[in-house]
């Protein structure tokens, strides 16, 4: 053999078996990345979340290459598929309660080429069936920096995440929050879809969710933007999107019932949402009187998300045919359990039927145009929401009609007699007109002040009206334009002449004491003959005729 030729089989011996060790060498490394994905998989949920992480199953599928291409590329832009099942993550090892996460399978596709550097880059994670489990305010973790005490093989910056997960798919997850109360029913949130992708670092994560919101409960769709995420100030986290709230049933809560539907935007950061939009209730009632009447709002409230705090900016309402607006708060101060609702409510030209008909049974009693200004509160405390609630205001009733025939045929003899008429039937279906300072508490509407004019006669009164049981009870004075004996006919206005100079007073042709009692829908009017000394000494303040 010549001298040339042992020359050419020694090279390509050499190369015969550097390529072979090549083969080897691929293959032992391809045959390593099963056991290191499930290893760095293992590592990162328990290190992220401080918790022990169980995992049923897990499976990496290589992709359909040679070892040989993987070795030369480094496995750059070559993904490995993960497969897992059956996974749990107990916060800091608690069996007490559910798992902090919970999983019935997940899926996700790994860039090979980034397995060995920081950050690793997970291009894409599908979860399914999710359950997470939110401890009560006090027992939950604090994620900002992993486990407390534990360090990742490799510090990692802010700047430089350990791993970056540039979408995520999410199909029916559960969102549990739990009560400190272990007795009372957890608030349980259903999200059917949820998509987040990520659009680098340092950059917010766009996000796509449909869920149905527990209380009350509807559908709710939302589109925007969330984060980036600020560890050492969550409530500094950006968000921003849009929604829409579909389906809304009221009726879960005390007092009120209607489907509500509402669309918005919103944006800020987690402590402090600015959102905007506009509400509607086609059928609002409240559930004591059972009266349909639509309701539809514009608003603008700023919610604290770390506490669920709202403030509300005027927003304007439409009840009926009567607009309003209303500005205040929800707010849960410390040492309370629940929220307290504070709102001032301002109606300068309001139809009075549409608040009637929603806050009595039936139809309603009386027509007219109202002004209305009032706060209402209703105190953290536990019990129904008639038996708590606290109103403070003033009103105006101008142009009021009653609409039974009995109450207003009353008022239309009042205003004969009050105009020295008594048996014109041309009097009739007159206009009343009405104000008053009020307070309630303990459903007993108090009214401090209470006027009621109708041509030819003013009432000034004082009283109370309970609503739990329908009572009227009011006291004070009447006035007529006529004298006593001109509210008479036939020879009872001659007999009474005499005695006119001893009831014309104040400047009033009569005045009479009298009284209001019986109920809403019958009541009864009539002379108080039995008042005290102190009551014939004493007038309703504020009012004139």
């Amino acid at each position: 053999m010549s001298r040339k030729r042992k020359w050419l089989l020694g090279i390509g011996v050499c190369l015969l078996l550097g390529f072979v060790a090549l083969l080897l060498a691929a293959s032992a490394l391809a045959h390593r990345f099963e056991p290191y994905i499930r290893e760095q998989a293992i590592q990162y949920l328990s290190q992220r979340f401080d918790s022990d992480v169980e995992i049923a199953a897990l499976r990496v599928r290589m992709p359909k290459t040679s070892p040989l291409s993987l070795l030369m590329t480094r496995g750059r832009d070559v993904s490995a598929r993960v497969e897992g099942e059956g996974i749990s993550l107990h916060h800091k090892g608690r069996r007490d309660i559910p798992p902090l996460f919970k999983m019935q399978k997940f899926t996700c596709e790994v860039d090979i080429g980034t397995l060995f550097e920081t950050p690793k880059i997970v291009s894409r994670v599908s979860l399914q069936g999710m359950e997470i489990h939110v401890p009560p305010k006090g027992e939950r973790p604090n994620f900002r920096g992993g486990a407390a005490g534990k360090d990742y093989e490799q510090p990692v910056s802010p700047s430089k995440p350990a791993v970056i997960i540039e979408e995520v798919a999410a199909k029916n997850t559960k969102l549990v929050i739990l009560p400190k109360d272990k007795k009372k029913v957890p608030l349980q949130f259903d999200i059917h879809d949820l998509s987040l992708r990520s659009a680098g670092i340092g950059v917010a994560m766009k996000y796509e969710v449909r869920l149905t919101n527990p209380r009350p409960p509807g559908e709710i769709q939302s589109k925007g933007s969330f984060g980036p995420w600020i560890a050492d100030e969550p409530g500094d986290t950006p968000l921003g999107g849009d929604y829409t709230f579909e389906k809304a049933d009221l009726g879960v809560f005390a007092g009120i019932a209607g489907i509500l539907n509402s669309t918005g935007r919103f944006e800020g950061t987690l402590s402090a949402v600015h959102a905007r939009g506009q509400a509607s209730v086609p059928d609002f009632q409240l559930k004591m009187s059972g009266n349909p009447v639509p309701l539809s709002t514009r608003f603008e409230v700023l919610v604290d998300g770390t506490n669920g705090n709202t403030i509300l900016k005027p927003v304007i309402a439409r009840l009926g045919a009567t607009d309003f607006t209303t500005s205040g708060g929800v707010i849960k101060h410390e040492g309370h359990r629940r929220r307290g609702v504070s709102l001032d409510v301002s109606m300068p030209k309001g139809n009075l039927r549409d608040l009637l008909v929603l806050g009595t049974k039936g139809p309603g009693f009386m027509e007219g145009q109202i002004f209305l200004k009032t706060n209402i509160k209703i105190p953290p405390l536990s019990g129904k929401v008639r038996e708590k609630i606290e109103l403070d205001g003033r009103f105006r009733v101008s142009k009021g009609k009653f609409l039974q025939s009995t109450i207003q045929d009353q008022i239309d003899r009042l205003s004969r007699r009050g105009q020295g008429q008594p048996k014109n039937e041309a009097i009739d279906e007159v206009v009343s007109n009405m104000h008053g300072m009020f307070k309630l508490s303990n459903e007993v509407m108090t009214f401090s002040s209470l006027a009621f004019g109708v041509p030819g006669a003013y009432v000034h009164l004082a009283g109370s009206y309970d609503m739990n049981e329908d009572i009227i009870d009011f006291r004070g004075t009447l006035k007529l334009q006529a004298r006593v004996s001109q509210t008479m006919s036939g020879w009872k206005r001659w007999a009474l002449r005499p005695v006119d100079p001893f009831f014309a007073k104040e400047g009033a042709g009569t005045l009479l004491h009298i009284k209001v009692d019986g109920s809403s829908k019958k009541p009864n009017f009539g002379l108080n003959r039995n008042r005290s000394k102190q009551e014939s000494n004493s007038r309703p303040a504020g009012l004139a005729p």
